[in-house]
């Protein structure tokens, strides 16, 4: 089977390895020059446990099964991660109780080793911590985005497949039982497959767009959650990662950290209306406030603007979060063509379990 896979993304990548080692045709399609430099590459790079997300969703399931999948690529591929945890902290009886249902939830979707801890041994784990509680998570982690892209390049390459750069996809037809395909850009042109994979992030709304087939009254709403963050300047006050309890929109700003030991606080979650990603230090002064109720030592002037990454969302300000939005053939009835939409937090940790989804709905 020819397939084409859009978008040289994580999850597209684990989509096209996980289809290649079936032992079919694949070809990604990428409109910029280089793997990963959309959603991929504007992430925390943390290995989420799973403890947040509603019993039976996609998220929940695709997150704790593409954890336990994702250490162990990266254990045999080489690929720098490590295993930290993570606290999830409360500041007053309110969040406590919020600790308590994630901490039953996590259980739900099977996350090990959840743990309720005192404020004090919060504090005995994290000196500089202040909370009245917090729950760990020992099996959360940090990951290199960009070696672990590399290492699934390198494998769909293994398995015969090729990635297009500079390759737009501008159109996708079903005819005489295949998939019409015309692409842009310098090597603009039409190609025929058996199957299409729409993993185009930000873009994937867009692209379904273009396929006259597809119904539009399926394509969903994107909204634009754009996620500031911004770097601290002295040495770092944690080894684990830090999080407040979750706020509308996302998980709060909390403290990550990467392999090197450097320490920065976000996302938050700024609503916006097109895709923008300079970071407005005026945003600073949120931040402060915030990180301050669970380190009350940092000092000002120690945050400087970082990056920032836009989640692509299917729900807005008020609206319950959404789950992510995958449309096989066996929902939609046009053979060959799945459609991934919202893939967002935590679609780093659950892209292997994702892409095994993928390959099974194409084979079905």
């Amino acid at each position: 089977m020819q397939v084409l896979v859009i978008g040289a993304g994580v999850v597209g990548l684990a989509a096209a390895r996980a289809v290649a080692q079936k032992g079919h045709d694949v070809i990604v399609a990428e409109a910029a020059n280089a793997i990963g430099t959309g959603v991929s590459s504007r992430n925390s790079e943390v290995i989420h446990g799973g403890m947040y997300y509603p019993t039976g969703s996609l998220r929940a399931k695709h997150c704790v099964a593409g954890r336990r999948l994702l250490y162990a690529f990266c254990a045999s591929h080489g690929v720098a991660h490590k295993k930290v945890g993570k606290l999830i902290v409360a500041t007053d009886d309110a969040e406590t109780a919020k600790l308590e249902q994630i901490a039953a939830q996590g259980k739900i979707n099977d996350v090990e080793g959840l743990t309720m801890l005192s404020a004090a041994e919060a504090k005995a784990l994290e000196p500089a911590l202040a909370c009245t509680a917090a729950l760990l998570s020992p099996e959360t982690g940090i990951v290199s985005a960009h070696d672990y892209m590399l290492a699934l390049r390198g494998d769909i390459e293994d398995a015969g497949g090729a990635i297009a750069f500079n390759t737009p996809v501008t159109g996708a037809v079903r005819q005489d039982g295949q998939w019409q395909v015309s692409f842009g850009g310098s090597d603009a042109g039409d190609m025929e497959f058996d199957a299409v994979v729409n993993c185009g992030g930000l873009s994937a709304q867009k692209i379904a767009l273009t396929m006259p087939d597809y119904p539009a009254a399926r394509v969903p709403k994107q909204v634009l959650a754009k996620g500031n963050y911004f770097t601290y300047a002295g040495k770092p006050a944690f080894t684990r990662l830090i999080y407040p309890t979750p706020v509308t929109g996302g998980l709060g700003v909390h403290v990550t950290l990467d392999l090197a030991g450097r320490m920065r606080f976000g996302p938050d979650v700024e609503w916006i209306d097109k895709e923008y990603y300079p970071v407005d230090p005026k945003r600073a002064d949120a931040f402060y406030d915030r990180i301050r109720t669970y380190w009350p030592a940092l000092k000002d002037g120690t945050l400087a603007p970082d990056y920032s990454g836009i989640r692509p969302k299917l729900t807005g300000p008020g609206e319950p979060a959404a789950d992510f939005l995958i449309d096989p053939p066996a929902a939609h009835g046009l053979p060959g063509l799945v459609q991934m939409f919202g893939i967002e937090s935590p679609g780093l940790t659950s892209s292997l379990s994702l892409a095994e989804h993928v390959a099974a709905s194409l084979d079905a």
